[in-house]
């Protein structure tokens, strides 16, 4: 046995914790390989890791600018589907009659791909902003709405007693009981809507921007630049990692009291 299982304990710990990092320099050795087996000629599809960096790196400035673009659209769009999911969700899942009118034409609408509407938003919102707003919204809605349903379905019925006994009605039933007790399912959906969200952002800026991630890495493929093409996909990647990150380290903030010690 050892003399300090606490400390063998701690070290194994940390190495779990960082295994994936084993993942990467495969996954370079791998994306190396096919370079240099697939060259295609002197423009390659498959462009290699050092020259993807050297495109990366001359097109931060551009890529930044896109970051503030797609920014500008996704940001209002999920944090609208945030805004009105959350509390409808509240209400659908809390009352009966709510739940009737909602949760059948909530399984009819939801499964539908957002991309459907891009046409009839172009076509009806007042410009390109707007209509990309209103389809990241719609991706993201869904999974917040239903994951508060699911929540407030979830709640345990003494919760529900204990409220009626305090006589807690309305504004303050939602907030001191519901809110609180449906916060895992709620972040559980924010971080499938934020995903949907980002898919959603790359497609609607293929139709009619001028800025933007998507619309960089569809610039650079229709003149067939592919090392600044891959390298507006690792990037549009690294955005969309750094912004789950940043959701995660908020649900665990926020949520500290239910983190396994």
């Amino acid at each position: 046995m050892s003399a300090h299982p606490p400390v063998t304990l701690a070290i194994r710990c940390r190495v779990q914790r960082y295994e994936f990092l084993l993942l990467w320099p495969v996954l370079l050795l791998v994306w190396q390989l096919l370079s240099a087996c697939l060259p295609l000629g002197a423009n390659p599809l498959i462009p290699s890791p050092q020259v993807t960096a050297r495109a990366l790196w001359e097109s931060l400035p551009e890529l930044w600018q896109g970051t503030l673009s797609s920014m500008g659209i996704l940001l209002p769009g999920f944090g609208l589907a945030v805004l009105l999911g959350t509390p409808l969700g509240l209400w659908a899942g809390a009352r009966p009659r709510a739940g009737r009118i909602w949760l059948p034409f909530a399984r009819v609408a939801a499964p539908v791909p957002p991309t459907v509407y891009i046409p009839y938003a172009i076509a009806l919102l007042p410009g390109f902003l707007a209509s990309a707003i209103f389809v990241v919204f719609v991706g993201a809605f869904w999974p917040v709405f239903q994951s508060v349903v699911a929540g407030v379905h979830a709640l345990d019925r003494r919760y529900l007693d204990n409220a009626r006994m305090l006589e807690l009605r309305g504004w303050q039933y939602g907030r001191l009981v519901l809110l609180p007790a449906t916060l895992p399912h709620l972040f559980s959906g924010m971080a499938v809507g934020l995903g949907f969200a980002f898919v959603l952002l790359t497609v609607a800026e293929l139709f009619g921007a001028n800025a933007g991630l998507g619309h960089f890495v569809q610039y650079y493929a229709d003149f067939a630049d592919y090392p600044k093409m891959v390298a507006g996909i690792l990037y549009t990647g690294l955005v969309t990692f750094i912004s789950m990150s940043l959701l995660d380290r908020l649900r665990r903030h926020l949520l500290f009291w239910g983190q396994h010690r």
